[in-house]
């Protein structure tokens, strides 16, 4: 009985409420239409319109291979930039680092006529301004850097093939220092950089060596006083260090690898000469230089084997006995050069280990040949040129293949 009545209240009271509702929204629209347009807008196009594509995918859709190109052009002219940075901070600045700034301002500037825009005259003027300043602010003369400094100067005259003017500077070099050397080398707490100004003259002679001997100044005299100097020098610094117990840093006296240098560079010279008997003491020490072994020093093996196998003794009554002790002492040589290539892996290995395994199997054939073995010159010379084939060593292909043609040649006449 009170049910349906109370239901039907019920639904009087929401009827009521509902068109209040109502009536409440339609005022909120009259006095405020926009905001609800806007509303509504928002939420069709959340939920009713589908979302339109960035012009980003629109560009590539259009032009794929254009857009790819230019965000490779972007990506790569980001990269070259960073570079740059990288270069200058590491090689333009750092490598300056220990010149006071007046003098690397100069150098900087020189450097760049000499290895990045070649202009000799403007070059020469910013290295000569940097020598001045230098010795304007007392800065040592007989630095590593300033020595440099010349150096460099004598580079760039060998670079653009000013050979006698080159010369000039590395000899005034090599007098300055030894000039220091006897007035102010032996005093105490020099010692250090008595080393340093030794091993920076020793470099230089070797380089003067190299250039008196070149094709365009060819005072080949001069070229061995040079060299000869150097090598003395540094087994006579080699000598004292040892005898006198002496510790020297490392970085202010020639490395190991460096002394041999100058001992190979010598005996090539004699080599060119023909003065094999003087090239083979030269490169049997450089081997004892090239610590541990690696692959140039499978190279200086092959040198001592061809000295040794071209020593002309003096005659005698036992002169073919000595010739062929020679031309056996060559082989074992060239043996033992081939046994420390196969030796030697990768990562130490090089190219530098094949071609001297090619270079020494030809040798072996030459040797054989000296002895008369014919039939072992030509298995050499086989695979010797087999081996060079293979590392693509071209030079030994050509010199195995007339090898075998001249015991070809031979053995028809």
């Amino acid at each position: 009985m009170f049910t349906p009545r109370f239901h039907g209240a019920f639904r009087q009271a929401s009827n009521r409420a509902s068109q209040c509702l109502r009536q409440q929204r339609l005022e909120a629209m009259r006095r405020n239409p926009i905001s609800h347009q806007m509303r509504q807008q928002r939420c069709q196009s959340t939920f009713e319109q589908p979302r339109k594509p960035s012009a980003v995918r629109i560009l590539f859709r259009a032009h794929p291979f254009s857009m790819t190109l230019a965000c490779l052009s972007i990506l790569a002219g980001a990269s070259a930039l960073l570079y740059a940075n990288y270069i200058y901070h590491s090689y333009i600045i750092g490598a300056f680092h220990k010149f006071p700034e007046p003098v690397a301002k100069p150098m900087r500037r020189a450097i760049y006529y000499t290895n990045y825009n070649l202009d000799p005259k403007n070059a020469l003027k910013y290295y000569k301004e940097a020598l001045r300043i230098a010795d304007e602010i007392g800065f040592d003369p007989f630095s590593d850097e300033m020595i440099g400094v010349k150096i460099q100067v004598a580079m760039l005259f060998e670079k653009i093939e000013h050979y006698d003017k080159a010369i000039g500077v590395l000899e005034i070099i090599k007098s300055d220092n030894l000039k220091w050397m006897e007035a102010l080398g032996d005093k105490p707490g020099n010692e250090a950089k008595r080393e340093r100004v030794l091993r920076k003259t020793v470099q230089v002679s070797v380089k003067l060596g190299d250039l008196y001997a070149c094709p365009y100044i060819l005072e080949t005299e001069k070229a061995e006083e040079s060299l000869v100097w150097a090598v003395e020098t540094v087994m006579l610094e080699k000598k004292r260090v040892e005898s006198a117990g002496v510790k020297v840093e490392e970085g202010n006296w020639l490395s190991d690898e460096e002394q041999g240098a100058a001992l190979e560079t010598l005996a090539h010279h004699y080599e060119e000469k023909d003065h094999h008997y003087l090239a083979a003491p030269l490169f049997l020490q450089a081997i004892t230089f090239s610590q541990p072994v690696n692959c140039h020093t499978t190279v200086l093996m092959n040198n001592l084997s061809i000295s040794l196998a071209q020593q002309l003794p003096p005659p005698s009554s036992q002169t073919s006995a000595t010739r062929a002790q020679l031309v056996s002492n060559a082989k074992q040589w060239a043996e033992k050069a081939i046994s420390i290539t196969a030796a030697i892996k990768d990562p130490e290995r090089t190219e530098e280990c094949d071609v001297s395994c090619a270079v020494a199997t030809h040798n072996l054939g030459e040797f054989a040949e000296m002895l008369g073995d014919v039939k072992e010159a030509r298995k050499r010379f086989v695979e010797a040129l087999n081996l060079a084939q293979k590392v693509g060593f071209k030079e030994g292909v050509v010199n195995s293949g007339m090898a075998l043609r001249r015991l070809d040649s031979e053995k028809k006449s």
